[in-house]
């Protein structure tokens, strides 16, 4: 591997960078792609939270939405418009509580699920990041926004966030016929438990998806009768 991060600023050796490159494509005929640009690190549960910590983190059935966070902070630090370090999910929860308006009754310390407005609360207030949401009434009017998805990854190059029901993903492109108006989403998905091992992780964890496609739930990815919200984070204007 590379020479590691010296000093207090790398990250740790089991982070994996950018674990899409190198993907097969999604097999979905005549379609364009458009991918998040510039790296970022893969953050699920049973990794350590927080920095400089090294001891497994128990967020399994409830973290999702926090690792998402993680990995789309990681993007903003990976091209230099942040120093903000990785934060643990009390920090999440303590900003949100201190500066966000949320309760901390409901929240602090809790093993308490976060929505696609946490996260633009906290990008906001932490980063100084703006954040638009799309919110789809079902799973299949995702893929109705594939074109509005496509130019996300185009004019901002952010990690998206994708919240519903009880589960949370970090969406980092899509494939898109105009045409025929299918579309494939390339997923990373928090919900891993296992080694930070490529291997193990592609194509499932972090792979092209339809719309279909199995969660490790045994639901589909985008679900009918569920509302989903995204959250899709603007690139600063100015460096």
């Amino acid at each position: 591997g590379g020479g590691g991060g010296g000093g207090g600023g790398g990250a740790p050796a089991y982070l994996l960078r950018s674990p899409h490159e190198g993907l097969a494509p999604s097999g979905l005929a005549g379609g364009v792609i458009s991918l998040v640009q510039g790296e970022y690190e893969y953050y699920h549960y049973l990794q350590p939270t927080g920095t400089g910590r090294t001891d497994k983190y128990d967020d399994n059935g409830w973290g999702c939405a926090y690792r998402s966070l993680q990995s789309i902070i990681s993007w903003f630090r990976l091209q230099r418009y942040t120093s903000h370090p990785n934060p643990s999910h009390y920090q999440i929860q303590k900003t949100l509580v201190d500066h966000c308006g949320q309760e901390a009754d409901g929240l602090l310390g809790k093993k308490t699920w976060l929505g696609s407005q946490d996260l633009g609360f906290y990008l906001e207030h932490a980063l100084g990041v703006q954040c638009r949401f799309l919110s789809c009434a079902s799973g299949h009017d995702i893929a109705a926004n594939a074109r509005q998805l496509a130019r996300h990854f185009e004019s901002q190059g952010t990690p998206v966030m994708i919240g519903g029901g009880e589960l949370a993903f970090t969406l980092l492109g899509v494939d898109f016929n105009e045409r025929t108006g299918e579309a494939r989403f390339l997923i990373m998905d928090p919900h891993y438990v296992g080694p930070d091992d490529l291997s193990q992780i592609r194509p499932k964890w972090v792979g092209w998806k339809s719309q279909d496609s199995t969660t490790h739930l045994g639901t589909k990815l985008f679900q009918q009768g569920e509302l989903y919200n995204l959250c899709l984070p603007q690139r600063p204007s100015c460096v």
